[in-house]
């Protein structure tokens, strides 16, 4: 897995500015994926983040890359707490509960719209999108806005932005230890 495709799909969470990132890598054996995972843990849980496969197919596995100490956070928001709780996550354990998004992605047959909340879209947007996916949204960024469209469209400012740069940084020869934001917890 390349530092290249690390940061074309996560740079707002090694930069600290998102809690988690979602995105797919080909591989041809899972025991090479999961030693490249391993040497990759070994760099990202200096600085408080952790990458974790929660779904593979025949080709392609969907790696979640995340700060703990972030998904802690969002998910003692009451409405994120609650969301979880009533769909059955163990929502007192960061762990836990990202074991239970990969049980569920691993046998559902679809895509679990909660996982909005492992990502750091708020709650209320995340809600939203439960509920109706396809109306009532006031935005489309990052994720479809039923809320705050300004601060929104702010957030999806400085994701796009980020992006651009940790992109020409790594392009100009920055490694991707170099590029990560260390957490208070990390």
């Amino acid at each position: 897995m390349s530092d290249q495709l690390i940061v074309a799909h996560a740079s707002p969470t090694l930069a600290g500015l998102k809690t988690g990132s979602l995105f797919s890598v080909p591989y041809e054996s899972r025991a090479c994926l999961n030693g490249e995972l391993r040497c990759l843990n070994g760099v990202l849980s200096k600085k408080g983040l952790r990458a974790v496969p929660v779904r593979y197919t025949d080709t392609f596995a969907l790696i979640y890359l995340y700060r703990p100490d972030y998904l802690k956070r969002d998910l003692e928001h009451t409405e994120a707490g609650s969301i979880l709780e009533g769909m059955g996550y163990p929502c007192g354990n960061v762990n836990r509960c990202v074991a239970a998004l990969e049980k569920k992605l691993r046998e559902a047959k679809e895509f679990p719209h909660e996982i909005g909340l492992f990502l750091g879209y708020p709650p209320g947007d995340v809600l939203g999108f439960m509920r109706n996916p396809h109306c009532g949204y006031r935005a489309v960024g990052y994720w479809k806005v039923y809320g705050d469209v300004e601060c929104a469209r702010k957030t999806f400012f400085r994701y796009r932005k980020c992006s651009a740069v940790y992109a020409d940084w790594i392009r100009r020869g920055r490694t991707l230890e170099q590029l990560i934001v260390r957490t208070a917890a990390g």
